[in-house]
């Protein structure tokens, strides 16, 4: 359970004293004064996932202009070619991994780039997809495929995530972990993109996969998976896709910034605003120029109904989220020292990092903070930490990250 609840979030604004600018007047001194963005034209990049939704929802219902920009979508192939076009420059921003971003800060998802997360995009609504095959044999669920894996001789069941630093990464080897699986020794993981992910499984490439909608239900629509575990799950409101780019670009256009999440954030409270507004989100994400699927693919879980391809059935108490009063978007520090104790945990960082310094200089609440208050109503919260329960019990809170990175029955500190 998150032990951040909406109504301390925006009880925080009390405490925090900030005061709220209408937009319409903060628009108007944007034009007539310094505040002007420097860019007229953002390119923000994007991988066809559901989680997409705030970017392409802020450039086509005009919540740029808004602000005095042009957001123009670009999709992309890969979480690489993300990284790559956002590293030389070719994207002023994208929809992208939290995990992704730090690594590159850190240097271990490529050369070290210093990176920026502007906000949030969204929490929960990702799923781990077993094989239909493993299902007709039995294994339903991790404790099953436990016991089949350590049967097994080591590596002899493959396991897709969508980049080595990424969420999905996490999220798989954390369930994994969670029932004995040493996603280092006992299995083989590969990395697959996510428009790819349900043809490999279909060829028989894994056995299991960890990614974005609409590619674990439409698994279970094409009869070759199943909804292991969806990763609220493993992580009940955890921090998904960000809205990064580079430190020096933030530096450069820190006007440009602030309107960027300004639409970005208008856009997330659009979405959350009704069913009727989600179910016109998955109608749009569906068409050809976005996902280019069906649209029946992306509205159960947009809605938060979940099937899991064996006959379960449940609204879900923490489906995918893009705003929640604002307490999705903003970029806490917590929750990126959290990537950091698993790339830790995972032996992917071979010394204790200073967590608290990385997430700061990462996550930037002072252009989130000015953009809430160019939208207006949206609170900001008295501290940058948030507190979290997980699938195994452990608390997270961002005490002691160093202690919880080696916690863990498994792990590779050590390594």
């Amino acid at each position: 359970m998150v032990e951040w609840t909406r109504r301390r979030f925006l009880q925080a604004s009390a405490l925090a004293g900030g005061t709220m600018l209408l937009p319409g007047v903060l628009q108007a001194a944007w034009a007539a004064g310094s505040d002007k963005p420097e860019l007229t034209t953002v390119r923000v990049g994007f991988i066809p996932l559901t989680d997409c939704a705030p970017v392409v929802i802020a450039a086509l219902k005009g919540f740029d202009k808004k602000y005095g920009i042009t957001i123009v979508p670009t999709k992309e192939a890969s979480w690489a070619a993300v990284r790559d076009k956002l590293v030389a420059g070719e994207l002023d921003a994208a929809h992208v991994l939290y995990g992704l971003l730090y690594g590159l800060e850190l240097g271990i998802a490529g050369k070290a780039q210093p990176m920026a997360n502007l906000m949030t995009l969204n929490q929960n609504g990702q799923a781990i997809t077993l094989s239909s095959d493993l299902a007709e044999q039995g294994i339903r669920d991790s404790e099953g495929l436990s016991k089949r894996v350590h049967q097994q001789a080591p590596g002899t069941y493959s396991f897709a995530h969508t980049f080595p630093t990424g969420t999905h990464a996490m999220w798989l080897y954390y369930w994994l972990a969670s029932a004995g699986i040493d996603p280092f020794k006992d299995v083989r993981t590969l990395v697959v993109p996510p428009p790819q992910m349900v043809m490999n499984m279909r060829i028989g490439n894994m056995v299991g996969f960890c990614v974005g909608e609409p590619w674990n239900a439409r698994a279970i629509n094409d009869r070759i998976g199943f909804t292991a575990a969806t990763s609220q799950s493993v992580w009940p409101d955890h921090p998904e896709k960000i809205l990064g780019t580079r430190r020096a670009w933030v530096e450069q256009n820190p006007n440009t910034a602030r309107a960027l999440v300004s639409a970005v954030l208008e856009a997330q409270r659009w979405i959350d605003a009704s069913a009727e507004n989600k179910r016109e989100t998955a109608q749009i994400l569906a068409r050809r120029a976005w996902l280019n699927t069906k649209e029946q693919y992306l509205t159960g879980r947009m809605l938060g109904e979940y099937d899991n391809g064996l006959g379960a059935r449940w609204q879900d108490k923490h489906p995918i989220r893009f705003f929640d009063e604002g307490a999705v978007s903003y970029p806490w520090h917590s929750d990126g020292m959290w990537f950091l104790t698993q790339f830790r945990r995972w032996g992917l960082l071979k010394t204790s990092p200073d967590y608290a310094a990385i997430a700061r200089r990462i996550n930037r609440t002072d252009i989130w903070q000015q953009a809430a208050t160019a939208v207006g109503g949206i609170a900001t919260p008295a501290s940058t930490m948030r507190s979290s329960r997980l699938m195994d019990g452990t608390l997270w809170n961002g005490s002691d990250p160093e202690g919880y990175a080696s916690s863990f029955a498994i792990h590779r500190t050590g390594v």
